[in-house]
């Protein structure tokens, strides 16, 4: 779990993150005991955004957390976190990041139809059309060949052991299918694995433009805070 103050001006950290380990379990209130330690070590009060990995209703209830804890499906996580000065917006942590991508990163002035993919833990997905935010899609769990997309392309898998050249093709396969659900104008990869996009990027062969986020780990905190500003 991460936090920073930000610059919403410039689009960047205005601090240095501050990290904090993943309870484990990941159960909303373990979760909510480190989110309020981010939030007391910057001495900040005031509105507060928070990216979550699920699916985030306008009303902030919680209604999937593939790679959490499930007893956060149904939990009102603004209810949870907020503190009296400090209101808390939630929202998926892909929509954040590709909200910031759109407005200050490799998004910045595309129309038609862009998608944005966080390559972590899981794949996430951020849908736009023309600057337009369709929230909480879930393309990282489509089914290809028969099970869940990200269970074989997802970042993870690198950090299991994975080469880059195993893991490309499968990677390749889940941006095909992708295209020809949405035909993309512009797909833009973040999350930790786009650091090091110039090591597998060229081993790519969907044939869409494909270009790595700029605001790379940063994207989803800078994104989170727009969604307050």
């Amino acid at each position: 779990m991460k936090a920073a103050l930000v610059d919403l001006d410039a689009g960047k950290l205005a601090s240095n993150r501050r990290r904090i380990p993943t309870p484990r379990p990941a159960e909303p209130v373990a979760m909510a005991e480190v989110f309020h330690e981010l939030r007391e070590h910057f001495s900040y009060e005031g509105p507060i955004g928070c990216t979550f990995p699920g699916v985030i209703e306008r009303s902030a209830t919680v209604r999937t957390a593939a790679n959490l804890d499930g007893a956060w499906v149904g939990v009102d996580a603004r209810a949870l976190l907020s503190v009296e000065h400090a209101p808390v917006t939630v929202i998926n942590d892909a929509d954040a990041a590709g909200i910031a991508e759109m407005c200050h990163g490799a998004g910045r002035g595309v129309d038609g139809t862009v998608v944005v993919i966080t390559i972590g833990t899981g794949l996430g997905t951020a849908v736009f059309t023309d600057g337009h935010l369709v929230r909480n899609t879930e393309f990282g769990h489509i089914e290809i060949d028969g099970v869940d997309a990200e269970t074989r392309a997802a970042g993870r898998l690198i950090d299991g052991g994975l080469s880059f050249r195993e893991w490309a093709p499968r990677f390749d396969r889940y941006l095909e299918t992708i295209r020809d659900l949405l035909w993309p104008d512009l797909v833009i990869l973040g999350g930790g694995v786009s650091k090091e996009f110039d090591r597998w990027g060229e081993m790519l062969r969907v044939d869409v433009p494909v270009k790595p986020a700029q605001l790379r780990n940063h994207a989803g905190i800078v994104g989170a805070a727009m969604t307050v500003a």
